[in-house]
């Protein structure tokens, strides 16, 4: 997990700093973290979050952020770069949302570790349903370096 909170350190979002990892067979697939498209301005470039103006509570209407997902950015870089993901496990620092949920099911992920819930229960009936183990491991600080 330190290394997806790692990644989420990348992440331009101004509401949450979101990393992912797809891991397949003890190997790190590919990652991702939330930020707008490639080449576009971030949210603090155009003055702010829309929707932290418009004072959308978090798990609803995500059609109205700029940000591409975590999860979304980490299965898109495995399309781009031509290689399945199918049997993968997530590694995410938030529980994915609903259509993050789904895109990951359809894609054969089948397991997510996470740090952290998300308001978001149709994503957790997604899960069930389609047989996702989530397990959830608390974020620890990076071990102390020796002297």
């Amino acid at each position: 997990m330190h290394i997806t909170h790692l990644v989420a350190t990348r992440a331009t979002c101004l509401r949450r700093k979101v990393g992912a990892i797809l891991v397949k067979d003890k190997r790190i697939l590919t990652t991702g973290y939330n930020g707008p498209p490639a080449g576009l301005p971030h949210c603090d470039d155009l003055g702010g979050c829309l929707r932290d103006k418009l004072n959308v509570p978090s798990g609803e209407r995500h059609e109205l952020s700029r940000a591409v997902h975590a999860e979304q950015n980490a299965i898109i870089q495995a399309a781009v770069h031509g290689f399945s993901i199918h049997g993968a496990t997530l590694y995410s620092t938030t529980q994915p949302c609903s259509a993050c949920t789904k895109m990951l099911v359809n894609a054969g992920v089948r397991e997510f570790v996470i740090s952290e819930g998300y308001p978001d229960d149709l994503a957790l009936e997604i899960m069930q349903q389609a047989g996702v183990v989530l397990r959830k491991v608390p974020y620890p600080p990076l071990p102390e370096a020796e002297s």
